[in-house]
């Protein structure tokens, strides 16, 4: 058994979001300044087919056949060595953006695996789940929060390949780190292989109650305006002149910290219904906020926006984590896990992305303006209402979830 367990899984935690983080923020500016404004989206979408690939990947393969820890430190590995290499193909003597795009899916179909093995490894080694992983989980904020400030704040990179380099170098770190975890057996070794493993149907079926139906369509929905996020905002604070638009972006990793810590008291206090409007409510307000801030580029109010993303993302992503390990049984753990990769980062983000760059398109098409940018938020913060509401009177569960 991991010695010191909740450290090692902290770093583990570190690397692995220090890793997305590095990039995330930047890309949205750093195609803007090579020509490829147009196609931001794309390079997005490549986490939603990463996350949609990644039961399957699971399912057919990391499940059955190898350790956990060898998958991890071969995935990280190869996906370090495809982010560090796409900015060949955006700049220099030999430009493609269809290469570019190329290497940053097939970073994101090694990458986004490995978002649901970490998870996974740490639920399996850790003896209190509900309390212990999201203080782990914590660490994966700061290391989002880190790899922010050393790009935008202190090398104010935004727009180079930087951001990228690190990443890779990043990946490569975690892989190597990876091989040092303990023994993690394959869970369905000599099981035969099923589709509807591989894409949770089974435990869809063992988990399926109206309740249960209503909390995985409402996440699907919620996800589709979160895709706007991290591929609009950074281009969206450039357009308003504030400074270093990935550090500012930090902020709302930070305030992740507070929501984490305080996430236990919540659920014990108000139980997953209420915990879960809060997050959309969040996301409600968030939306509200960059819609009225944007004419006058008033930052305070942008600043409230990213501030709120502790809220939006643990009250919502962190929280379905833990309702869905807690009703699920352990044999069908990982499937229900994987469900929710597919459901969240994968189909709902998915849609939340093609939408989001249609919109983007259709609305600057003649280049980017602060009314423009009004415009743009109004319709995600619509979405997120509407789902809200949907939410408030669908959902009906009288068991909680407390820690």
């Amino acid at each position: 058994m991991l010695r010191y367990p909740k450290i090692r899984l902290s770093v583990m935690m570190f690397l692995q979001f220090f890793i997305w983080g590095a990039w995330y923020a930047t890309g949205g500016n750093y195609m803007k300044s090579h020509g490829m404004a147009d196609t931001i989206y794309l390079a997005y979408m490549t986490s939603a087919i990463g996350a949609i690939v990644s039961p399957f990947f699971l399912g057919m393969i990391a499940d059955r056949f190898f350790p956990v820890q060898k998958v991890l430190g071969v995935m990280h590995i190869l996906s370090g060595i495809f982010v560090f290499s796409a900015p060949f193909f955006a700049e220099g003597s030999f430009i493609s953006p269809p290469l570019f795009l190329g290497f940053l899916l097939l970073h994101m179909l090694c990458y986004m695996p490995t978002v649901n093995l970490a998870a996974a490894t740490a639920f399996h080694l850790l003896p209190n789940r509900e309390k212990q992983f999201p203080l782990v989980r914590l660490f994966g904020t700061l290391g989002w929060i880190i790899a922010g400030i050393v790009v935008s704040k202190l090398l104010h990179a935004d727009a180079t390949a930087l951001p990228m380099r690190i990443s890779g170098i990043g990946g490569v770190l975690m892989g190597l780190y990876s091989f040092t975890l303990p023994h993690i057996p394959p869970a369905g070794a000599g099981k035969k292989i099923s589709f509807r493993d591989v894409i949770g149907a089974d435990a869809f079926a063992k988990l399926k109650s109206k309740p249960f139906i209503i909390f995985i369509i409402s996440l699907l929905l919620i996800s589709v305006p979160f895709a706007a996020y991290f591929s609009y905002v950074p281009v969206f604070l450039q357009t308003a002149n504030v400074a270093n638009p990935a550090f500012k972006m930090t902020f709302g990793q930070m305030s992740e910290i507070f929501f984490l810590l305080m996430l236990p008291w919540f659920f014990a206090r108000f139980g997953l219904k209420w915990v879960l409007l809060a997050g959309m409510l969040a996301w409600t307000c968030r939306y509200a906020l960059f819609a009225l801030a944007a004419p006058d580029a008033i930052t305070w109010m942008i600043m409230a926006g990213i501030l709120l993303h502790g809220c939006c993302y643990d009250f919502v992503y962190v929280a379905g984590q833990i309702y869905i390990d807690k009703k699920a049984t352990p044999e069908i753990r990982a499937q229900a896990q994987g469900l929710f990769v597919l459901v969240s980062y994968g189909v709902g983000q998915g849609l939340g992305t093609l939408a989001a760059g249609w919109i983007f398109n259709s609305i600057m098409h003649n280049g980017s303006s602060l009314h423009q940018w009004q415009i743009f938020w109004i319709i995600p913060l619509l979405f997120a209402a509407v789902v809200m509401v949907l939410f408030l009177l669908g959902f009906r569960e009288k068991a909680t979830v407390t820690q």
